[in-house]
Order: structure tokens, then C-alpha cells, then sequence
């Protein structure tokens, strides 16, 4: 896996695999969110206790689950950069870092205009409500570490540590409604063996959150993209591009 993946830790390898991959990734995702979005908002049934209120679970969801699938991503990269010394991947954790930072932002607001109806407040301190304001605050502390240093490198390492260290805060998120009495659900689309969700509700969501993964990947190439052209912009094919563009 390594002996693959090491050609690419060169940023002119990753550049063209970024743009190889990109359009694949966004239209692909976009499409998905489209149809995921139009199927559960418009043809699924309405939940037999929340009715049509229900439906915010078709962004809610899956930008909270992307919020703690892109932080663990935006941790492996930084770990890769700071034990293999590989900027390319510290360059692909500061592009992730945004990108979390806005699942994590519509995840909190998404639960915010469920819980209104749901709960009668727009915010309580929920175990897991508190944990995932947490996460966003991870995540900006890391986007402000990057930027703080005019040396990109001692910035990514300092990022890379925080992003590290608060990788705990993840499983204390996912859980929260086990370990300590919250207003949160407990599972509902992981338990395969008994699901709690009627196939005909549970498909538009897959769906979703199969986009919000692709829309993460496809925001972090391009990224990736733009941090490998900042940085190495003193480098001859780099040069080379821009005058071809």
C-alpha cells in the first residue's frame, strides 16, 4: 500500500492526481446529494411521530457523520506529515480543515432547527451537542494554527499536533448517548442486523451521506490542489503551468 501511495507523496504527482480525481468526485457527489435530497425531501414518508419534520435527517445526518469522518482523515494526514515528514500531507490536512469545519457548522445548525420542534429549544447542553461544538472549535483552532506562523512549516505541525490530540473528542461524540443520559437518539442506520429506519426513508439518506463523503473529497483535492500551487510556486513546472494557463 505504501510502495503505491509513496509517488505521490511528490507534489507534482499529487497535483495531476488531483486533477484527474476531482471532476469524478464533485459530480458524482453533487449528483448524489441531488437525488438524495430530492428523494427525501419530496417522496419519502413522513415519520408516523415527527411527521414531515422529520426530513432535516437527510443533511443533519450526514454532515454529522462526515464532520467526525473528515476530522479522522484531517488526523491520519497530519500523523502521516509529522512521523514521515511528507508535506503533501500536511497540505491535504489544511485543506480538509475547512471543509470539516463547515459539516460541522451545518450539523450544529441543521440540529438546532430540529431540535426547536422536536425539543421546544433551539440549543440545551446535550452531551452530544456539547461535543460537536467542541469539534468545531477543534477544527478552527487548527485552521487558525496553519495560518499563524509565516513558517508553513512550524504552522503544520503545530495544526497537526491539535488535530491529533483531539481525535478523542470523536468517539466521546459518537458515544455520548450510550454513556450519559442525552436527548439524542441512539443509533438508527448502523444497526443493520434490526433496523430502526423503514427502507424507504433509510435509502435517500444512504444516499446523502454517500455524497457529503464524495463532496468531501472532491473540496479537499481541490484544496490540495490550491495549497500544492501556493506553495511550490518557485518550482519550474509549476511555472510551467501557469504560463499554459
Amino acid at each position: 500500500m505504501w510502495k503505491w501511495l509513496h509517488p505521490y507523496a511528490k507534489p507534482e504527482a499529487s497535483y495531476k492526481l488531483c486533477s484527474t480525481l476531482t471532476p469524478w468526485f464533485m459530480v458524482i457527489g453533487i449528483l448524489s446529494l441531488i437525488t438524495g435530497t430530492i428523494w427525501g425531501l419530496l417522496f419519502a414518508p413522513a415519520d408516523y411521530q415527527q411527521g414531515d419534520s422529520f426530513r432535516i435527517i437527510y443533511i443533519h445526518v450526514p454532515a454529522a457523520i462526515w464532520s467526525m469522518g473528515a476530522y479522522m482523515s484531517m488526523a491520519i494526514a497530519a500523523f502521516i506529515g509529522t512521523v514521515w515528514q511528507i508535506k503533501t500531507s500536511d497540505w491535504a490536512a489544511a485543506a480538509m480543515a475547512p471543509v470539516g469545519a463547515v459539516f460541522t457548522f451545518i450539523a450544529l445548525l441543521t440540529g438546532a432547527i430540529w431540535g426547536k420542534p422536536m425539543w421546544g429549544a433551539w440549543w440545551v447542553w446535550d452531551a452530544r451537542l456539547t461535543s460537536e461544538l467542541i469539534l468545531l472549535f477543534l477544527y478552527l483552532g487548527v485552521i487558525a494554527l496553519y495560518n499563524a506562523f509565516d513558517d508553513h512549516k512550524t504552522g503544520g505541525r503545530a495544526a497537526g499536533i491539535l488535530a491529533m490530540v483531539g481525535v478523542i473528542n470523536l468517539p466521546i461524540i459518537h458515544f455520548s448517548v450510550e454513556w450519559w443520559n442525552t436527548l439524542h437518539q441512539g443509533a438508527t442506520i448502523t444497526k443493520f442486523a434490526k433496523p430502526s429506519i423503514a427502507p424507504e426513508m433509510l435509502w435517500p439518506l444512504l444516499l446523502n451521506i454517500l455524497g457529503f463523503a464524495l463532496f468531501f473529497g472532491g473540496a479537499t483535492l481541490m484544496g490540495l490542489r490550491n495549497h500544492i500551487i501556493q506553495r511550490e510556486s518557485h518550482r519550474p513546472w509549476v511555472r510551467k503551468l501557469v504560463e499554459e494557463h
